[in-house]
């Protein structure tokens, strides 16, 4: 029986993650999009609230117009969606249920990825 290495796990994971880009689902992100998908989800867990202005202002992620942009096409692709705040200048940022499905089934992935039955 040959040993898993933690490496191991890791690179099932991404493979089994990779598969889940050729399922019909959500456009795919581009590695920006990406990174402020995972800032926005992790805020949610945490329960901090994130607007429009919070995001464009993380000067780790570009200049302010190109997270905007960025933001403007998530929105447009699904991922995520603008509510009200008691401000009705700012915009809370939230995931869509799409986007909270996608990271249900990567929960999977990772489950199954640390699984030795698989």
């Amino acid at each position: 029986m040959k040993k898993t290495r933690p490496a191991d796990i890791y690179l099932r994971f991404l493979q089994l993650a990779e598969a889940l880009r050729g399922l019909p689902s959500l456009p795919e992100l581009d590695p920006l999009e990406e990174r402020i998908l995972a800032l926005i989800a992790r805020a949610g867990n945490t329960d901090q609230r994130l607007s429009v202005r919070d995001v464009m202002g993380m000067p780790e992620l570009g200049a302010p117009a190109t997270v905007h942009n960025r933001l403007k096409s998530m929105r447009e692709k699904g991922w995520i969606m603008l509510a009200d705040t008691e401000d009705s200048r700012r915009k809370r940022i939230e995931l869509t249920q799409a986007a909270l499905l996608h990271f249900d089934r990567l929960s999977k992935c990772m489950l199954r990825a640390t699984d030795p039955q698989n």
